[in-house]
């Protein structure tokens, strides 16, 4: 039979087993040399944080990535990758972008702007998500396809010049989109030139036209739209374009007033209204790359937007509750 004093002396010793552990890890430095993710990147989004689940999974088998040393860089872009169902294109995009920008030196950070809600896609909203989450670190953001990948080493992913954005995807490179006013694909900008020109407009539900609105913007704000120089490469050799048009097709569909409505220049939405929640922040690993993966809840007016869902079901649910 055990006695009390064994009974002691064993609690005793794993009391102290357990405050030698904890003296010991309070020792340990932490790392501190990425500027990604971000330290409390949710402080700032007004009460969105709220039921935000920062999640990592990374089996101890895995050898942990060795981010790159961001502390002394001058400038750090947030690359802007608005996302629905194209996983398979983000395990090509990842590595593909992350050996792209290494071999420039440039510090980046891979942010996935998942849209999870029911409406259709929206990319410029998303961006402006993605912009407000990002840009109290990154002075520059890179508003990218996640099918677009750069080929030619000669495309610079460099701070854009006071001039204006950077437009790295131009008309004479992209292997589709040719008219000179032409903006989509890949284009960088300065934190304080998407400020001053209210970011995006959050009326373009659906695929395209988004960028030919944000051209009107740049214009209007007195910037102008710089492309890369002396690109010996063209039309069919600069870019891979992985989009497979078969397998995921475009929602091009035109519906209510939108046709009339995003043909215009949009004076009352932008970066400063732009209305979502942000449900869950994932720290992942994709072949060893750190990425983060915002989950985003955009929210539709229907009353204003009735396009955002074709259906009609958001607007029928909407006169109910009213």
């Amino acid at each position: 039979m055990v006695n009390i004093s064994t009974i002691n002396w064993v609690f005793v010793c794993g009391l102290c087993f357990c405050l030698g552990g904890i003296a010991v890890l309070s020792f340990m430095p932490l790392g501190s040399d990425c500027v990604c993710p971000l330290s409390n990147p949710l402080a700032k989004l007004g009460g969105a944080g709220e039921g935000v689940t920062v999640i990592k999974k990374e089996p101890a088998d895995v050898k942990q990535p060795q981010p790159h040393d961001h502390g002394a860089s001058v400038h750090k872009m947030a690359l802007l990758v608005p996302f629905r169902d194209r996983f398979e294109e983000l395990l090509q995009f990842v590595p593909h972008m992350t050996a792209f920008l290494k071999r420039q030196d440039v510090a980046h950070h891979i942010f996935v702007l998942n849209q999870v809600d029911r409406f259709r896609f929206n990319r410029a909203s998303l961006i402006n998500v993605g912009f407000q989450f990002a840009s109290d670190v990154y002075d520059y953001i890179a508003m990218h396809d996640v099918d677009l990948l750069p080929l030619n080493d000669n495309l610079h992913y460099e701070y854009p010049s006071s001039l204006g954005p950077l437009h790295i995807a131009g008309p004479k490179l992209h292997p589709k989109y040719h008219y000179d006013n032409f903006v989509g694909g890949i284009l960088l900008v300065r934190r304080e030139h998407f400020k001053q020109m209210n970011g995006m407009s959050n009326q373009y539900w659906g695929w395209g036209l988004e960028d030919d609105e944000f051209f009107v913007r740049i214009r209007d704000a007195g910037l102008q739209v710089t492309r890369p120089q002396n690109i010996k490469t063209g039309t069919n050799d600069t870019f891979s374009h992985i989009h497979n048009r078969y397998h995921r097709k475009r929602d091009t569909q035109k519906c209510f007033n939108q046709k009339e409505m995003t043909r215009k220049r949009d004076h009352n939405t932008g970066l400063n209204n732009v209305k979502y929640k942000i449900l869950k922040v994932h720290e992942m690993l994709i072949d060893q790359v750190p990425v983060t993966i915002l989950n985003i809840l955009l929210d539709c007016d229907v009353n204003k937007t009735p396009w955002c869902d074709c259906s009609g079901t958001a607007a029928a649910a909407s006169a109910v509750q009213t």
